[in-house]
């Protein structure tokens, strides 16, 4: 079976190895990407509907364990800087079916994401083309960014700079667009920001609804962990990483915290209808129209950034499982120019089911799968957490100091895994998200049962 699954970490690689052509501005453009997607524009629909003004809340305390989280990350990905890093460390320290499982159910959440990222594009094209077939809008995303992570890994960089670039010009203009329609009466206390503790109180309701609100919200932060896939092809990781991860806590803060206090205040939360994103539809109601097209086309960028992250990442994971022998040695193969061709062509064929559902289930399945990703990316957390304490553990054995420290360790570490446990419990609460946590002992078992069949082909 050698010839399907390579021996792990022993393997010879007669072929092109992967290129170190992130740049710093790349990879801090990739950080800020992996954090503001669909979940943000579209996604948070739900989450003010669930929380009202306190969503502020919400995305701040997830915010906060996101970036504990990255931070073990951090210091285990500057220690060492390999591709498809989950399974990697999961696998040296943990043991071979975490490796197995993180790998896998990394690939599996990415798949799903880039399923509801397609599903995005389609939305957003609707509203200019309201007669355009949704699913014709995802095919045509599909082939585009497939063709464009085909060609080398600056070409998926440079790409994703300029479409994380515009993002982020946009929702910096944007709270400022909000602030100067909140203090355009020329008061010093604007009345509309009676808006974040009126139609029912800043906690409309209650802190149950501000938990099961910040359940949602996770799905914002899935991706973030990006930047650690990408330390195998960064140039001179030991300082772009720990920047890049840093920056983390104040983007939050700005683009989450800030964009939600901004939309809250300038329109009651419980008037925030549900077609297109509520950014899209607030600046329309306070008078902007041409700001909505604007707005329309940045979310267009960032879900279409978003699914170029998704083709990247998942080519470099099944790269990194192919290299430990917990994925054909088919997905080893390299292009001259360094890249997973064939990791990239199965992930990205694999998406095709999404064109399918658009088809069928038109205007259904966002929630869907933005849920079932949430569950699958709660996974790869925990396994970063567990991971990151046996790492720990090993490097005081060893007597080995670490460059760039993960804080408060361990407490951050046990804050966390009891806040995921808390995501996984109030999504059970939620008649919608009850599904996908159905769903993940299910998925457990299944990447159960491939790990022993594995073991024993092996």
């Amino acid at each position: 079976m050698e010839r399907y699954f390579p021996r792990r970490r022993g393997c010879p690689l007669s072929q092109p190895t992967m290129k170190r052509g992130l740049k710093n501005r790349h990879l801090q453009m990739i950080a800020l990407g992996g954090a503001i997607g669909t979940g943000l524009f579209y996604g948070s629909t739900s989450t003010i509907a669930l929380a009202g003004p306190s969503v502020m809340l919400a995305y701040l305390m997830g915010g906060i364990v996101i970036f504990f989280i990255m931070r073990m990350l951090g210091e285990m990905a500057v220690d060492e800087p390999v591709s498809g890093s989950f399974s990697y460390y999961a696998s040296k320290y943990w043991g071979r079916f975490p490796g197995f499982l993180s790998g896998w159910n990394y690939w599996f959440n990415y798949v799903l994401v880039s399923m509801a990222e397609l599903t995005a594009v389609g939305i957003y094209m609707n509203f200019w083309f309201p007669d355009l077939p949704q699913w014709l809008s995802a095919l045509v995303c599909l082939v585009s960014i497939t063709a464009l992570n085909l060609v080398n890994v600056k070409a998926y960089g440079e790409a994703e700079f300029w479409m994380a670039l515009i993002k982020i010009a946009a929702i910096v203009s944007m709270i400022l667009l909000g602030l100067g329609l909140l203090f355009a009466s020329g008061q010093p206390f604007p009345e509309n920001l009676s808006n974040l503790w009126s139609n029912g109180g800043f906690l409309p309701h209650g802190i149950w609804g501000l938990l099961e609100a910040t359940a949602v919200v996770m799905f914002s932060f899935g991706g973030i962990e990006l930047i650690g896939i990408t330390a195998g092809e960064a140039e001179d990781p030991d300082r772009t990483i720990p920047r890049a991860i840093n920056q983390v806590i104040w983007r939050i803060l700005i683009f989450y915290v800030g964009t939600m206090a901004v939309l809250m205040a300038l329109w009651p939360w419980d008037q925030v209808g549900t077609q297109a994103s509520p950014f899209v539809q607030i600046f329309e109601n306070v008078g902007v129209p041409a700001a909505a097209h604007i707005l329309n086309f940045v979310v267009l960028t960032a879900a279409v950034s978003v699914y170029n992250s998704a083709i990247y990442s998942n080519s470099r994971m099944l790269y990194g499982l192919a290299k430990e022998g917990e994925a054909p040695a088919f997905f080893l193969k390299l292009s001259a120019h360094g890249v997973p061709v064939r990791g990239i062509l199965v992930s990205s064929g694999i998406t095709l089911i999404v064109v399918a559902l658009n088809y069928f289930l038109a205007g259904h399945i966002f929630l869907y799968l933005m849920m079932i990703a949430t569950c699958a990316a709660v996974i790869s957390w925990v396994t970063i957490c567990v991971t990151h304490l046996l790492f720990r553990r090993r490097c005081a054995a060893e007597g080995r100091a670490t460059r760039f420290r993960s804080p408060l360790y361990p407490w951050t570490n046990v804050l966390s895994l009891v806040f995921l446990a808390g995501v996984i419990f109030f999504m059970a609460q939620v008649p919608d998200m009850q599904l996908a946590v159905l769903f993940l002992p299910a998925w457990l078992l299944v990447l159960f049962v491939g790990y022993r069949c594995r073991r024993r082909q092996g």
